[in-house]
């Protein structure tokens, strides 16, 4: 008999396997799922050598997959000032005043996930309203969405803005007079980003090492991994090497290093069951929060304004043509339905050129749709990879859109029901990284409410989906025999509870390769007897 290095007893299993959707234990050797069945079957595999544990009539689910998350800007933002819950700028000023007194050794105030629309001022800060709390050192504040930033004047003297600056992709706000007012759109936060000092290798290994803790805190036993630099991968993969690194990564590379993937002919699925490459990133347009995004249309609050679009079509098509030819996965951040038109295009123009199976190409965020975008979408073999807790977020959207078109702004519903694979995410730290909350988001919504997804519907984005977004479906996503032993176990039935209370549940263990990475309380035993 083959030896069981993990076994779970006693757990109200929910497999997402329609051939055997319940169980009460389940046998794990070596990282793989061995067998899945009665509390009395999986006894029979277990040996004193085997570390049993008591679910306790815990929930047992797929691990949880966020499809979309900054994992190193996320632990860098822990490390920072946040200021999610400031309701007015005068409470901001103060948070900020106090959080420079108390660390009087960093050279830039870094921090952010501010909105405006929380504010009781009801409008953005400026340079003017930062400098009334410090001044004499650069602020730099994102605001939540990570497409708008605001910096104080010392900060704009140091990035060398002035009144001439130009930025392609991007906008500098004057105010009246002409001058910066500090608040800066899309590409221009770049010209910030080059002013402030490089994290030190230390330091971005600490940021990933915080997030990768909060992840797996969170349920999570896989994340797509949006990187930024060459050297987060590096720190990434040293992590792995060194067995410090807790989850499995798929990663999201952006599109500045698109040539380097071409020359070096690395294809999407290239690394181990760990780490390994997967799409190329592009942003196309910004976000709603900061009327960026691209719309066909004028913003119904801001008539003046259809967002920004990043590239123009001809760039665009180039981009797309480029990663899909060498055999590169793409994500596209695409938000407004001018944006998403575009992607689809290049999409199109790329297919038609080079017709390729199983491309599996994502655009990610696809807020703003239609049913014509949709049915194209499909028609593509697009995956939708969403963010279901935009929905609590973006509490203003009907005001920002207009109802018509606030309707088709995250129809998880319809483009499920059109046949699409629909994969979810958290875009963490621009959301909680907790993905219960993106269920409880996608199934309790009550704006649109026949876009709410069922529990089973919800659980299958994070799980067997999002699993099919990174091509691992046959790998992982269901609790089945022969496949990963990435499991999460949850204090309630998700099933079981009301809509409002699905929020409440806790993560009590994560189990990662058959390994606890994880645990709230649980008690492990080496006892057959357990």
């Amino acid at each position: 008999m083959l030896e069981t290095t993990l076994a779970i007893l006693n757990a109200n299993v929910i497999t997402l396997n329609p051939k055997q959707p319940k169980a009460e234990a389940i046998a794990i050797r070596n990282g793989k799922i061995m067998a899945v069945g009665s509390k009395k079957e999986i006894r029979k595999h277990i040996s004193d050598k085997t570390k049993v544990v008591d679910a306790k009539n815990k929930t047992v689910i797929p691990g949880f997959v966020d499809c979309h998350v900054h994992m190193t800007g996320f632990g860098q933002f822990l490390q920072t000032l946040d200021l999610r819950n400031v309701k007015s700028i005068r409470k901001m000023q103060r948070k900020l005043r106090e959080y420079a007194q108390k660390n009087p050794e960093k050279s830039w105030i870094l921090g952010g996930r501010w909105d405006q629309e929380r504010f009781a001022e009801k409008r953005y800060p400026t340079r003017w309203d930062l400098d009334a709390a410090v001044k004499d050192k650069p602020v730099f504040l994102i605001r939540v969405c990570g497409h708008i930033g605001v910096v104080n004047s010392r900060a704009l003297q140091l990035a060398g803005i002035t009144s001439e600056t130009m930025v392609d992709g991007g906008k500098i706000d004057l105010d009246k007079a002409g001058r910066p007012n500090g608040i800066l759109r899309e590409k221009a936060l770049e010209l910030v980003w080059k002013a402030i000092p490089k994290p030190s290798p230390k330091e971005l290994r600490e940021a990933c090492i915080l997030a990768c803790k909060k992840a797996v805190e969170a349920g999570l036993t896989c994340v797509h991994w949006i990187v930024g630099s060459a050297e987060e991968i590096r720190v990434i993969q040293e992590l792995h090497f060194e067995g410090k690194l807790p989850l499995r990564v798929y990663l999201g590379i952006p599109v500045e290093l698109l040539d380097e993937l071409v020359n070096l002919g690395l294809l999407t699925g290239f690394g181990n069951e760990m780490v390994k490459i997967g799409s190329v990133k592009i942003f196309v347009d910004g976000s709603l929060g900061a009327r960026t995004a691209a719309l066909k249309e004028p913003y119904s609050d801001k008539p003046e304004t259809r967002g920004m679009m990043l590239y123009t079509q001809r760039k665009l098509n180039k981009l797309v043509l480029k990663a899909h030819k060498a055999g590169l996965q793409l994500a596209v951040h695409a938000i407004g339905d001018h944006a998403i038109e575009a992607a689809l295009k290049a999409f199109s123009k790329a297919l038609k050129k080079f017709p390729r199976e199983n491309h599996r190409h994502r655009i990610e965020h696809c807020s703003v749709l239609n049913p014509k975008l949709i049915r194209r979408m499909k028609r593509l073999g697009l995956i939708a990879s969403v963010q279901p807790h935009f929905i609590i977020s973006d509490f203003w959207v009907v005001n920002r859109v207009g109802k018509d078109r606030a309707r088709w702004v995250y129809p998880f519903k319809t483009l499920m029901d059109d046949g699409l694979i629909v994969a979810s995410g958290s875009d963490c730290p621009v959301e909680p990284i907790n993905p219960i909350l993106g269920v409880w988001a996608a199934v309790a919504r009550k704006s649109f409410p026949e876009e709410s997804l069922t529990m089973e519907e919800a659980l299958r984005t994070y799980t067997l989906n999002a699993a099919y977004a990174s091509f691992d479906e046959n790998k992982k996503g269901t609790i089945e025999v022969g496949k990963f032993a990435d499991i999460t176990i949850l204090s309630d039935d998700l099933f079981d509870v009301p809509p409002k209370k699905i929020k409440r549940a806790i993560v009590e263990m994560t189990i990662v390769d058959g390994k606890i990475v994880y645990t709230r309380k649980f008690s492990s035993t080496n006892s057959m007897h357990s």
